[in-house]
């Protein structure tokens, strides 16, 4: 008994906070949001509140439809075909029953964004929580590293640091570039990620990546650039890069894609300068054993 009361009040103590003034700055976003300056201090979802909404299995927040086995426990329709219709927690058979009286308490419940520590400082129903921080501009980059599964996340100015400490990334200042690839092989393709080079400029930064992976059949090397920051800023630029030799060259122009798109879905879409091995080769020159490259660029900024 104790614990339903604890959870009424919560559920009292959220309508307070959802009938807040609404002439607070609100965050501009299709769910109902509460601004945080809105809480007085004792408006919290106590911890036991959380742990009967969180999954024993996945640990995860529960979204309907919530199962429940004969004794009450409770689990999300995501693990119930996992644990193969048995309890977790007491081993009985689960059966088809729905746990609605806490779908009812999460639906009352207006909770921070996850994302909080971050920046964001939204309160969100229950329900309009998960799609919110699916989107929230707050939320973490992944490493833009290539050349290997880093799993780091975090802010761009902490992404900037783990780059050159970590991954001894090359750093430019300046929004033009010239730069000179070699491969005593250029037979040997494996998909190896060669370079990746982070420009600075106009207060942003930039990862200029440039790789031999296999298209089909053929070997092909590809040069693109992506922004360090969201797709609607990224927008605001434009960048050019360049390759040739013996009078001949290939130029391409585009929109710097932003880091939130991984590194391969860039590559494999094609969005950037694409260069066949034939060519990569012609414009090397000599006897075509070794491969040398000069990729040029500059990145400007649209008014």
């Amino acid at each position: 008994m104790t614990t339903g009361v604890a959870l009424f009040d919560d559920m009292r103590t959220n309508r307070e906070v959802a009938e807040s003034p609404q002439n607070e700055d609100m965050v501009e976003i299709n769910e109902n949001v509460i601004p945080l300056q809105c809480l007085k201090p004792n408006v919290v979802v106590t911890s036991s509140v959380r742990e009967l909404l969180e999954c024993p299995v996945c640990l995860n927040a529960m979204y309907p439809p919530i199962h429940q086995c004969s004794n009450g426990h409770t689990l999300c329709s995501g693990c119930k075909p996992r644990v193969h219709n048995r309890c977790p927690t007491c081993r009985h058979e689960l059966g088809n029953i729905r746990c609605l009286a806490l779908e009812k308490v999460a639906a009352s419940l207006d909770l921070p964004c996850k994302y909080q520590n971050f920046g964001c400082l939204g309160i969100y129903p229950y329900y309009s929580k998960l799609k919110h921080e699916l989107q929230c501009a707050y939320r973490p980059y992944n490493c833009p590293y290539a050349g290997s599964e880093c799993t780091v996340m975090g802010s761009i100015p902490f992404l900037v640091t783990h780059l050159k400490d970590d991954h001894k990334v090359d750093m430019h200042n300046g929004s033009t570039f010239n730069h000179r690839y070699v491969k005593s092989n250029p037979h040997e393709v494996e998909n190896a990620t060669w370079m990746l080079t982070v420009f600075s400029c106009f207060g942003e930064y930039f990862c200029l990546h440039f790789e031999a992976f296999q298209l089909g059949m053929a070997p092909v090397y590809v040069a693109f650039l992506r922004f360090m920051g969201d797709e609607h800023e990224a927008k605001n630029y434009t960048y050019s890069l360049e390759v040739g030799a013996n009078g001949r060259k290939m130029v391409w122009q585009g929109v710097p894609r932003s880091i939130r798109d991984s590194h391969r879905k860039v590559r494999d879409s094609f969005d950037g300068l694409i260069i066949q091995r034939n060519m990569a080769l012609f414009f090397s020159g000599g006897d075509r054993k070794e491969l040398k490259l000069r990729v040029t660029g500059r990145i400007w900024k649209e008014q």
